[in-house]
């Protein structure tokens, strides 16, 4: 902060964040610590940059005044973030009662006598803030340890406490009845396709064997169909026996 025998400045120098195709605004306070009334003008070595408000006025006795910097939006970035820009800002004592609507180049000039204060500020760029990491899961204070999960789907209880991981150890031989309880129900599947299909063997049977009674005669078909009868029965039972 700079202390003139007028008016105090904070701060001296003017930090924008800079971020290209965006107005961006700082501020200045100037504080008078005196009895008297206190104009004040500010300059720019850059004025088609800068919007300046208020760019003069009056700060009364013994109170502050804010003044807004806004930066116009930038098509470029500048080289290595550095700018040359300058600011100065004078202060001189007023007539007490004057309003901003009286203040005048005259005021200003020290070929008329007038004392008048300067002081220089600076342009600096800085990188805009950041927004908040997000918390990483897990990584809270206080939160319970989580499992991993391998490549193989298995969940690797090593990261687990140890009542979490003995439940899991639990599960996993379970796998085994599951994979006989599959493997049964394949089977008797597989057992009753080929008790209906022994059936339907024997349908067919039935309907030739009254179509050959009518052509050769009773005794003779039925002899061979009890022939034929006998060998579908000893191959569903080797079938049955197999499953």
């Amino acid at each position: 902060m700079s202390m003139g025998e007028l008016l105090g400045i904070e701060p001296l120098e003017l930090k924008f964040p800079f971020e290209l195709k965006k107005q961006i605004s700082c501020s200045l306070q100037l504080s008078n610590k005196t009895d008297n009334y206190v104009a004040f003008k500010v300059k720019t070595t850059n004025p088609k940059k800068y919007c300046v408000r208020p760019n003069a006025g009056i700060v009364l006795p013994r109170s502050t005044c804010d003044v807004i910097v806004t930066m116009q939006a930038q098509k470029e970035a500048p080289l290595d973030m550095q700018c040359k820009d300058k600011f100065l800002l004078q202060s001189v004592i007023a007539n007490d009662g004057v309003t901003a609507k009286d203040i005048n180049a005259e005021m200003f000039s020290k070929e008329a006598g007038h004392v008048v204060e300067e002081c220089k500020l600076r342009v600096l760029y800085v990188s805009p803030p950041q927004p908040p990491s997000p918390v990483l899961e897990g990584s809270e204070e206080g939160s319970s340890p989580r499992g991993s999960v391998s490549d193989n789907g298995n969940v690797n209880g090593t990261d687990l406490p140890t009542g979490t991981r003995t439940f899991v150890e639990h599960l996993e031989p379970q796998d085994k009845p599951s994979e006989a309880g599959a493997l049964i129900s394949k089977l008797t599947d597989e057992k009753n396709n080929a008790i209906q299909h022994n059936n339907k063997l024997r349908q067919e049977l039935d309907v030739w064997f009254v179509m050959e009674s009518h052509r050769n005669g009773k005794n003779k078909t039925v002899q061979s169909v009890s022939s034929v009868f006998m060998v579908m029965k000893f191959n569903q039972r080797c079938l049955i026996s197999e499953i």
